[in-house]
């Protein structure tokens, strides 16, 4: 089969390559410049810049080693403008709206699984692969997504809003293995990225400040920290858009009581709202509508199953009922903490990744987190 790669510069999309090739694989690799940082005044400033090289020209000269290694074309791909208009664009409304998206999500939607893909069929590729730990079945002629062997790394999760049609066009090879036999290949095989760490930042920030790079981009109003118990001013914020609901660190709150965490914000009051404690009441739900629901398996109109409302939580048991083609109510008489308007909820069926959406509204019974808190805020809320 005629295979294009998408190879980034670290091991995972290298590993991926040479087991296709040994396969049997007619394979290509490709790699995607999606970001540009010195057109987005982001180059000066970034710990991870060396010798004047910007971090991806460092993983494309990286990848241009690995394909050299394994005997393998390197092509290379522009998706700047697409990055911007279909990720970055969506990403900085989102935050000015107050709420939290997830970009490695979008990236992964109209990028890697579509831009690529489209770039991959017009030159006569039977099939795109990837670097992902996740698996692909054929069930009843259905091509299905499952989660990972290595479940410390699956991330289906971030795969959810991937069309059925790209799923049915993709390999990925690191299904069935796990992180250490991953190094280990890249050891043997004697590759320069070997020992090369894991990315950790966003996709198009990397290791950098996630909160001084959004102040690019974003107005920074400084305003009150309230303690939603006490309704005291605890101290002064650097601007509410940078918080996420249940932030633990970079507050910066000193005395007793603590930890402290974001259980709201107002962002036409420039206001964030903490409680402190672990256990404090104002993180929970019990229930959530989800939207711009991406079906990868036909479901029913109400089932049990799983939810993940952020990458590696635990499987949550929800009940799931649709409300239409793109929107379902989920309920968890459990309760969950932290579940957040912006991010993503993912569904499963025992390993098999059901499909995924935004969280549009959140509820503690029957009742929304904001208007929870205003009533909390004018002494009217019962805990």
């Amino acid at each position: 089969m005629k295979v294009l790669v998408g190879l980034s510069g670290g091991v995972d999309s290298a590993i991926a390559a040479y087991l296709l090739k040994e396969q049997g694989h007619d394979v290509t690799c490709c790699f995607m410049r999606n970001w540009d940082s010195m057109a987005n005044n982001d180059f000066l400033g970034n710990p991870t810049i060396e010798d004047d090289v910007c971090p991806q020209e460092k993983d494309y000269m990286d990848a241009k080693s690995v394909a050299d290694s394994l005997g393998l074309d390197l092509l290379r791909v522009d998706f700047v403008k697409e990055y911007w208009d279909h990720v970055f664009a969506c990403f900085l409304n989102e935050y000015k709206k107050g709420r939290t998206p997830n970009p490695d999500i979008l990236c992964n939607k109209y990028i890697k699984f579509d831009s690529f893909l489209q770039y991959a069929k017009a030159r006569g590729f039977e099939a795109i692969a990837t670097g992902h730990y996740a698996k692909k079945e054929i069930i009843n002629g259905q091509a299905v997504m499952k989660k990972a062997h290595d479940l410390n790394k699956d991330q289906t999760y971030f795969l959810c809003q991937i069309s059925r049609d790209a799923l049915a066009y993709t390999l990925f090879p690191l299904g069935e293995i796990d992180k250490p036999q991953v190094r280990e290949y890249a050891q043997k095989l004697e590759l320069s990225i070997a020992r090369k760490k894991d990315s950790t930042g966003i996709c198009f920030i990397g290791e950098r400040n996630f909160r001084a790079f959004l102040q690019n981009y974003l107005p920074s109003k400084p305003g009150n920290i309230i303690d939603i118990d006490s309704k005291r001013v605890l101290k002064k914020h650097e601007g509410v858009l940078f918080y996420t609901i249940g932030q633990r660190k970079g507050l910066d709150i000193g005395g007793a009581g603590g930890p402290w965490f974001v259980v709201g914000k107002d962002v036409i009051k420039n206001e964030l709202y903490v409680a402190s404690g672990d256990d404090n009441v104002w993180l929970l739900s019990n229930s959530c509508i989800v939207s711009d629901v991406n079906w990868l398996c036909d479901v029913e109109d109400k089932i049990e199953c799983c939810a993940k409302f952020r990458y590696r939580q635990m499987d949550n048991p929800v009940i799931l009922e649709k409300i239409d083609a793109t929107h379902v109510r989920l309920t968890y008489n459990q309760g969950v903490k932290a579940v957040t308007s912006g991010q993503e909820a993912v569904f499963y069926h025992n390993d098999i990744c059901l499909g995924g959406g935004v969280i549009d509204q959140v509820y503690y019974n029957g009742i929304t987190i904001e208007e929870r808190l205003k009533e909390k805020l004018k002494g009217n809320a019962h805990e």
